[in-house]
């Protein structure tokens, strides 16, 4: 996008945030800035967002639109996206496709990726994740397994599945049971994975569930996040079509826990620019952190014109705690 279209972005934002709010709070120097950016950065429908550096392009990765599977994005500055195609054009046999959720990739090695994903399994019904590999970042990703990676179709299902790599080197899966689908509890586990990422080993441990008013009868789209040797976990939480969706984080003493929720949750909540804000994800660039997520334009929670747009917002550290000002609409410092 070249500074001239940034502008006139910038300014139509600001115009209307002037409609909203009776007033124009953005000097006309900053909305003219070619150092800014104003949120949403992807408009389109993007839910679920993940992304990850490989060189210097960011590729993200969301849930099933627009006919794909897995779409994927690239970027070189985390603000401007093209799409990509589909990272994952076939699912495995035993997969149907239309519920493609929640992708979220690693690098395993400079010509190895892994995949993991959520998607319809045919013989439960229920959904499940998938895990599928690729030489490149963008794919395609194949799966060649016989069966889910995991299931748990007596808890609900498996969604939403985040692998992590510790300080330590090991490799981890967190994800959830959708218990919701059938009226039960919502866990968030965690389980290590072997080095290839393809199978998982040792015990199973249960982190998290819904507990607190904010979070409705669900927890969701776990990742797991270092900083300043502590370790974050962030979720969502509420019903994902609702205003109440939000995002919050607890602390764990390891991947396996124990972990404790923070009191100031939840740190990221609908406001009059966006709603439903979360199912978050986390980069870092030059020193700095981001906050990847999706969010609702308010009054539109469950449509899917635009949809669930993609949100970037700084995340920064205060006294070993996250915080952000997001949803924000106004222009911002590029990354």
């Amino acid at each position: 996008m070249t500074g001239a279209r940034r502008g006139a972005a910038a300014v139509l934002a600001a115009a209307l945030l002037t409609a909203a709010c009776g007033s124009d709070p953005t000097p006309s120097s900053t909305r003219e800035d070619p150092h800014v950016f104003t949120n949403p950065v992807i408009r389109t429908d993007a839910p679920d967002p993940q992304a990850i550096r490989v060189g210097d392009t960011w590729y993200l990765f969301h849930t099933n639109s627009g006919g794909r599977n897995v779409p994927v994005h690239t970027s070189p500055d985390l603000v401007d996206w093209t799409p990509a195609g589909d990272a994952l054009p076939e699912l495995p046999a035993w997969a149907d496709a239309g519920k493609t959720w929640a992708p979220e990739v690693i690098q395993l090695a400079p010509d190895r990726f892994a995949l993991y994903y959520t998607v319809a399994h045919r013989e439960s019904g229920r959904q499940c994740v998938g895990r599928a590999v690729a030489a490149t970042p963008s794919g395609p990703y194949r799966d060649d397994s016989s069966e889910p990676l995991i299931c748990q179709a007596e808890l609900g299902g498996s969604i939403d599945a985040s692998p992590y790599r510790d300080s330590d080197g090991s490799l981890w899966l967190l994800w959830k049971n959708d218990g919701n689908a059938i009226g039960v509890d919502t866990w968030l586990f965690s389980q290590r994975l072997s080095p290839d990422g393809l199978r998982l080993s040792g015990p199973v441990t249960k982190l998290l569930k819904q507990t607190e008013p904010w979070e409705g009868t669900l927890v969701e789209g776990p990742f797991l996040h270092r900083h300043d040797g502590k370790l974050y976990l962030f979720f969502a939480a509420n019903a994902y079509d609702r205003a109440e969706y939000a995002e919050g984080y607890a602390v764990c003493e390891s991947p396996t826990g124990p972990c404790v929720k923070a009191p100031e949750n939840p740190i990221l909540k609908s406001n009059r620019a966006a709603s439903g804000p979360g199912h978050a994800s986390l980069v870092e660039k030059d020193g700095r952190t981001w906050l990847l997520y999706h969010a609702w334009p308010p009054g539109q929670e469950g449509s899917t014109d635009p949809g669930r747009q993609v949100w970037l917002d700084e995340l920064l550290w205060t006294d070993g705690k996250p915080t952000l000002k997001g949803p924000t609409p106004t222009p911002q410092p590029r990354p």
